[in-house]
């Protein structure tokens, strides 16, 4: 499984996503999710997936070869609407080729799902949310985040935090926290962590970054915000249908 986590923000476009692709007893295995286009002065674009490997790699191995086919960057497209398109269907030609030559495999799952977002000349950042089906949809003031993967566990802390105007120091601490809380409730999340933000007329990647095991910040981040849970949680009032006897114990 995987997490990935993709903002909308006033100041341009944060994305984050985990390394994990396989878990258990003895075996966890760790693969980059987030893919990155660029071209100097003209854009930037990240593509985040989540879902079964091969289909996500031959999906990002046949948008390389296309920009190579056809001379033209994705990061130099006329929209980023149009790298969506060719994204959504790429993946649908991958799954219907992959299904195809796997008969007999009727139990493997070979859908995957892509956020794709970033700024190219001309217009402003966007961001995306491309299904497996090869459909796709686009951010909007009220829906400004988009997750995909082992979503639930981070959902409510981006619900209740990430508006358009927050700041990015801001919705980078709301992603981690989200990223702990999903890590904390599910082994087939983890570390490292990739961060990535593309900032509103700079055509490119302005900051990358992965979060290790070691990294200080989040281990203070995961430790103060469990902390701070707790804190909260013993100034609530306990429920006063309880009688006092029984709100005491």
């Amino acid at each position: 499984m995987t997490y990935c986590v993709a903002i909308a923000l006033a100041k341009g476009l944060l994305f984050a996503s985990d390394s994990r692709t396989n878990a258990g007893v003895d075996h966890v295995s760790s693969f980059c999710k987030m893919s990155i286009f660029e071209r100097a002065g003209e854009g930037a674009l990240a593509l985040l997936n989540s879902g079964n490997l091969s289909t996500t790699q031959q999906v990002v191995s046949r948008l390389r070869k296309h920009e190579v086919a056809t001379g033209m960057p994705l990061a130099a497209s006329d929209s980023v609407f149009s790298v969506a398109e060719l994204v959504g269907e790429t993946l649908r030609a991958v799954i219907a080729h992959t299904r195809g030559e796997s008969v007999g495999q009727s139990d493997v799952d070979f859908t995957a799902t892509f956020l794709v977002g970033g700024q190219v000349r001309g217009e402003q950042p966007r961001l995306f949310l491309v299904y497996p089906q090869g459909n796709f949809i686009e951010s909007t003031e009220d829906t400004s985040f988009f997750q995909i993967g082992e979503s639930k566990y981070g959902k409510p802390i981006l619900d209740r935090v990430i508006r358009p105007d927050i700041g990015v120091a801001e919705a980078v601490k709301c992603t981690l926290v989200s990223f702990d809380s999903t890590i904390k409730s599910n082994l087939s999340v983890g570390l490292p962590i990739d961060l990535a933000l593309i900032e509103s007329g700079s055509y490119r990647v302005t900051q990358r970054y992965r979060i290790g095991v070691d990294d200080q910040y989040f281990r203070d981040l995961r430790q103060g915000w469990g902390q701070g849970l707790r804190r909260v949680f013993n100034d609530l009032p306990a429920p006063d249908w309880l009688g006092e006897e029984r709100s005491q114990r």
